[in-house]
């Protein structure tokens, strides 16, 4: 049964330029990774599409009006049917110090984002940088070899793939829906918590929502934050052997008085030495002065 507009699809695809040859996109892992452009930050898996909305090339989306799901095709588009011819108009020269304002480092072959408008850099000059804002893939032929997966008809599946649209970072499987009559509800996962963009990313998938379901009504987004279990044990206590008591060469009953008769008894001692030393002193001046008087 071929498609129609207004079909949400799940598409695989690989996408070659006809000049040279080389892979520029795939929904494969695999294929990425043998062509050199994979990236680990970018999902990999069938690609969410709904007919009639322009997220594809205008040309592929004519051709998978005709296609059965599970059928796969290779699909050559000429450049009016895929990203446009190339535009000289689209060339600007922009002050280097606008990178730099920007903090966008302007190497030849880059792609891009100036104020919020994709460009490619194509060359750096003195004080000056080339830009083109074409597309990438305009005014190049382009040959997909594309099959559709599934037609989506369930409704929970819809909106989860609306959802991982917006949220590529995070599996659809992960977030929870519930409906209670016109409403729906979207349990968002921890993972997605903390996000860049995760309240504008909200917004465009409510947005989305009431585009494409008219008789759903309000839209929820539920965080919930759950206790962290504790994972630390009691560490068991070592058991603490009895030790023996040294007898005591004081005794423990004693008293004030004892106490003061001992510094008693220390002091003359000091004293007592004094006395000595000053005995010592005299018997010295006195031998002098016997000397003196010989």
């Amino acid at each position: 049964m071929a498609t129609k507009p207004g079909d949400f699809l799940l598409l695989n695809y690989t996408l070659k330029v006809k000049e040279d040859g080389k892979t520029v996109d795939t929904t494969y892992d695999t294929v990425a990774k043998t062509a050199h452009i994979h990236h680990d930050d970018h999902p990999y898996g069938p690609k969410f599409v709904i007919l009639g909305e322009g997220w594809i090339p205008k040309g592929l989306e004519e051709r998978l009006l005709e296609m059965d799901a599970g059928t796969p095709a290779t699909i050559e588009l000429p450049p009016d049917k895929g990203y446009g011819a190339r535009d000289p108009a689209k060339m600007r020269l922009v002050p280097l110090r606008k990178f730099r304002e920007q903090n966008i480092d302007p190497a030849p072959g880059r792609q891009v984002e100036l104020d919020g408008r994709p460009a490619v850099v194509r060359a750096v000059g003195a004080g000056r940088v080339q830009v083109d804002y074409n597309h990438p893939l305009a005014g190049r032929t382009l040959i997909y070899d594309v099959s559709i997966e599934k037609v989506l008809s369930d409704d929970n599946e819809k909106v989860l793939n609306i959802i991982s649209r917006r949220i590529p970072e995070v599996n659809n499987d992960k977030f929870a829906l519930s409906r209670q009559e016109t409403d729906i509800t979207i349990e968002v996962p921890e993972e997605a918590f903390y996000l860049s963009g995760l309240q504008i990313a909200k917004k465009a998938i409510s947005t989305d929502i009431q585009k494409y379901f008219p008789t759903i009504g309000g839209i929820s987004f539920r965080e919930t934050f759950k206790r962290t279990p504790e994972t630390t044990e009691a560490q068991p206590t070592e058991p603490t052997s009895p030790t023996k008591t040294e007898p005591s060469t004081v005794s423990p009953a004693k008293t004030e008085a004892e106490t003061n008769s001992t510094e008693k008894t220390e002091k003359p001692r000091k004293r007592t030495t004094r006395a000595k030393a000053t005995g010592a002193k005299s018997q010295r001046k006195a031998m002098a002065g016997s000397e003196n008087q010989r």
